[in-house]
């Protein structure tokens, strides 16, 4: 007998199809069978040795976080609350460029110290990998929720050119190439980059695309973070179209907004773009978080020169203080590439974490006003909290518009990504509750998708980008990846004001077929693992 029939449930199936009444029945991880409410009129309704009563919950796909920040996180927390019970079921891993590996130990330290605001120091982590593969097989020891990783383009660079703002060698882009494809073979699902963080930023378009055409000929997809979400947006995406056209890479455009007052009513050109180079035969795709404040490090808005060498040099140029004084410039008139061409408005930059405890009355205060109450300037505020953290402030950014956010979220390639930093006491929502909101606020509340079509999104469209067989769909000999919410009463908990509160309507989730989240509570079931993609190669490097 199997182990599961889900009973009664309002199947949504992510195709984008009507929803169904069925029941579906899991066994050993697959869904083995499902027998619609009207075939199963007169029959026998199929048994388990588990019954569940799904009567008024809606049961999906479990939901895929393109653009998640748990690379250590889920080493840390077995819990890993914060995505379970928003019902996700696997992210993708190794964003924006930096991550974890390949790495020797002098890169590793880098990365480290780079991305503290990311993810922490991992003083707490047994970094016991240096590949890629060994990363993925430390995830396969069992994890909350299950993960694909792509190759960092910036942990990459500087593990094979250093942290120094200069164009590589031929020999170096050959290394590069070498390391992005032994990456791909060894599971990863595609290519990174964060070309507003440093090193990444520093890599030229011949460099990219080089190892673009590494990535297309193992069947991959680039996702870049690109050169400016503020002032020159719109040139930047065209930037990344065309890169990954001559490249004949498939590009997935991460976090795809449009920030800052001089974007704000423009998505509608983001989208001509994109659609202009769909009808042309380009394969793209992307994701958004469905919120309008942004969130990084207070260190990322640095200008890029400044941030040459790595985060020791960045330290010893603010506190050298005529260096200070021109990255100050750079911010406050010039607008630094760091903070995407734009000058910066100290009153949009709200603290929402620190390392050193001692400095944790300035979380939930912008920069303009813990510089107002201590009177001194803005920069003298903010030099002197990346100097005392050594780097370690995270940021949110309230620089987006929801006109822009409600129009991209609506376009046929749109999926769903959290983009959410884990860490500090006052970390942004998205990353507790992403996947709840689309479904509460946007559906159910301001009708702006159909329930069938958002969980399309969040479910078989980037189950597509990321070439999985088996996953994004509630199919018979599908992997059991679900949840079961109600769609009268799911809503995202977690507001500005409480950042972790977990979500409402959603009792049950599973990964594998097993229960990771039942009757609303996280279980201490660890069954996710790493998912790799089989590369096909096609060719090689050109």
């Amino acid at each position: 007998m199997e182990e599961l029939v889900i009973r009664d449930a309002d199947v949504v199936d992510g195709s984008g199809a009507p929803s169904y009444r069925a029941d579906v029945v899991v066994d050993r991880g697959r869904i083995v069978s499902i027998v619609q409410e009207a075939a199963a009129a007169g029959c026998q309704r199929p048994k388990a040795r588990r019954e569940l009563d799904a009567e008024g919950l809606v049961l999906s796909p479990g939901f895929i976080d393109m653009h998640a920040h748990s690379d250590l996180a889920l080493l840390r927390d077995p819990d890993h609350s914060a995505k379970a019970a928003q019902g996700v079921t696997l992210e993708v891993l190794g964003q924006d460029g930096l991550s974890y590996a390949p790495v020797d130990d002098r890169t590793l330290a880098g990365v480290r110290s780079a991305i503290t605001g990311w993810n922490g120091s991992g003083d707490d982590i047994d970094f016991d990998w240096r590949s890629v593969g060994g990363y993925l097989d430390r995830l396969d020891r069992g994890i909350a929720v299950n993960a694909a990783y792509l190759v960092p383009q910036g942990t990459v660079r500087a593990l094979v050119v250093g942290w120094e703002d200069r164009e590589a060698t031929p020999q170096e882009v050959d290394r590069m190439r070498q390391l992005v494809a032994e990456g791909l073979e060894q599971g990863a699902v595609g290519l990174s980059s964060g070309l507003t963080y440093t090193p990444g930023m520093y890599a030229r378009n011949a460099e990219l695309t080089a190892l673009c055409r590494v990535v297309a000929s193992y069947g991959g997809y680039y996702c870049p973070h690109h050169r400016s979400y503020g002032a020159g947006a719109l040139e930047a995406y065209a930037e990344m179209v065309e890169l990954t056209r001559e490249a004949g890479c498939a590009l997935h455009l991460a976090h795809a907004t449009m920030n800052f007052g001089v974007n704000e009513g423009r998505a509608p050109e983001l989208l001509a773009l994109l659609d202009e180079a769909l009808a042309a035969g380009s394969d793209i795709s992307l994701d958004t978080y469905p919120y309008t404040p942004g969130c990084t490090t207070l260190a990322a808005v640095l200008p890029g020169w400044a941030s040459a060498g790595g985060p020791e040099a960045v330290l010893e140029r603010l506190a050298d203080d005529s260096t200070a004084e021109r990255i100050r410039h750079h911010l406050e008139v010039t607008g630094s590439d760091g903070c995407h061409g734009v000058p910066i408005d100290w009153d949009t930059i709200e603290i929402s974490g620190v390392n050193d405890p001692a400095l944790a009355a300035m979380v939930g205060r912008t920069v303009q006003r813990s510089a107002d109450l201590n009177g001194e300037t803005p920069w003298t505020t903010a030099r002197r909290l990346l100097v005392e953290d050594r780097l370690g402030p995270t940021i949110l950014q309230h620089v987006g518009h929801e006109g822009n956010v409600r129009t991209i979220m609506r376009h046929r390639v749109h999926t769903g990504g959290s983009d959410g930093l884990l860490r500090g006491s006052k970390p942004h929502p998205r990353a507790y509750g992403t996947f709840p909101r689309y479904l509460g606020h946007y559906v159910r509340e301001l009708g702006l998708l159909s329930l069938e079509e958002c969980v399309a999104h969040l479910t078989s469209r980037p189950a597509a980008r990321l070439r999985l067989p088996d996953r994004g769909l509630v199919r018979e000999g599908y992997r059991a990846d679900l949840v079961l919410f109600d769609p009268a009463t799911v809503a995202a908990g977690a507001t500005f004001a409480a950042p972790r509160t977990p979500p409402t309507g959603i009792p049950y989730v599973l990964v594998d077929g097993r229960f990771v989240i039942e009757d609303g509570r996280r279980t201490d079931v660890l069954a996710g693992r790493s998912v790799r993609r089989s590369p096909v190669r096609r060719n090689g490097p050109a």
